[in-house]
Parts: C-alpha cells; sequence; structure tokens
C-alpha cells in the first residue's frame, strides 16, 4: 500500500509520516502548492519526490484542481493524506477522490470547522480542544471523522499554547491512522467510517 502526502506550509505533521519508518517505506511522493514552503526542503532532505503545483499559476480553482487531479492520476496512490494542505479544493475533484483522502483538523469536530480554532475555542470557553482525523469530502471538514484526540484548555492559554500541545498530538494520532491504512482496516463506506469491517464507534480507538 503507498501513500501520497498533500501540503502547503513547513510541514510537521508531514514530518511526523516521514520519522515512522514503516510510513517513510509507503511514501511515494508529496505535492504542495507553495513554492519555498518548508514541507519540500523536508521531502528532499528524506529523498521523497515531490511536486510543486503553485495555485497562483493557474487561473481558477478548478484549473488547479486539474491539474492537482492530474498529478494524482499520474502517481497512482492507494491513500491520499492531506497533512496541512491549505486548499479548499472542488466538489468534482473530492468526489473523484472520496474514500481514499484523509485530511487532520486542529478542533473537536464538528467544532470549529475552518481556521482560527483554538481562539474559537477559547473564546467559546470551552474546556477541551484537541484533533481529529476524517475523511476529506466535499464538505470543508465535514467528512465522518475517523479519530479524535483531546486536550484540556488550561487557565490563561493563548492560541499560541494551545495550537502547540495540539499539535503533539496530531504528530501521534495521524501516523498510528496511516498504519491502518497500510494495514487495510480502513475503510469509509456509505457515509460511515469503517474499522476491521465493522462500524467505527469509539473515536479514541486509534
Amino acid at each position: 500500500m503507498s501513500i501520497l502526502a498533500l501540503a502547503s506550509g513547513s510541514g510537521s505533521n508531514f514530518q511526523a509520516l516521514l520519522d515512522d519508518a514503516r510510513i517513510r517505506e509507503s511514501l511515494v511522493g508529496l505535492i504542495c502548492n507553495r513554492p519555498g514552503a518548508g514541507c519540500l526542503a523536508r521531502a528532499e532532505a528524506a529523498q521523497v519526490p515531490h511536486h510543486l503545483i503553485d495555485h497562483r499559476s493557474f487561473a481558477d480553482r478548478e484549473q488547479f484542481d486539474q491539474a492537482l487531479a492530474k498529478t494524482i492520476r499520474q502517481i497512482q496512490p492507494d491513500w491520499i493524506v492531506m497533512a496541512g494542505f491549505m486548499r479548499i479544493l472542488s466538489e468534482p475533484f473530492m468526489r473523484e477522490f472520496e474514500g481514499q483522502m484523509l485530511n487532520i483538523h486542529p478542533s473537536l469536530l464538528p467544532k470549529y470547522k475552518g481556521l482560527n480554532t483554538h481562539q474559537r475555542a477559547i473564546d467559546a470557553g470551552d474546556t477541551q480542544a484537541g484533533v481529529s482525523v476524517h475523511w476529506a469530502t466535499a464538505e470543508l471538514d465535514g467528512g465522518p471523522i475517523i479519530a479524535q484526540r483531546r486536550v484540556p484548555i488550561q487557565p490563561g492559554d493563548t492560541a499560541s499554547d494551545l495550537a502547540s500541545r495540539v499539535l503533539a498530538q496530531e504528530h501521534q494520532v495521524y501516523p498510528t491512522v496511516c498504519h491502518a491504512l497500510l494495514d487495510q482496516r480502513l475503510a469509509l463506506r456509505d457515509g460511515q467510517t469503517y474499522l476491521d469491517d465493522r462500524p467505527l464507534i469509539d473515536l479514541n480507538r486509534f
């Protein structure tokens, strides 16, 4: 089984995948949409094939998505993992790869889809934040959830404080879920996550 990563920024979640020997052997590439992004340097250092598809070079979202889909088809990965890929992808693109693509999001979904998740959790007076791994679908941060890790919000926390603790959990849970992918234990069927051919109920299994 093979994994293709998509990333846009520094690539700390991508690095967490690289640091796992089994996942590293299964990585067939990285696609990035931002020139100079740190994830590209990480891929080069690890000798992982990497592809830059600069979204600014395209007239619109659809043209970028078509180029991205073409590259993915050429690589032919079994799984696609979004590791900080900061692009909203079109519905036709998501339909093509639904059930094959995962995303990681720094909140306890369905709370706080989109950006500024940590500050929004603090402003709401929440006592817990966390991270969710979910199937990527046409609904932004709305696909069925696979795994979650909870992180307490401490009195006096800033968004930066909370982000650092959530990120540490991201680096643990994403590789663990990827192992389930490589073991062919995970599947998306009729909008439901299945683990070992049974509907997944406990989001803390990983």
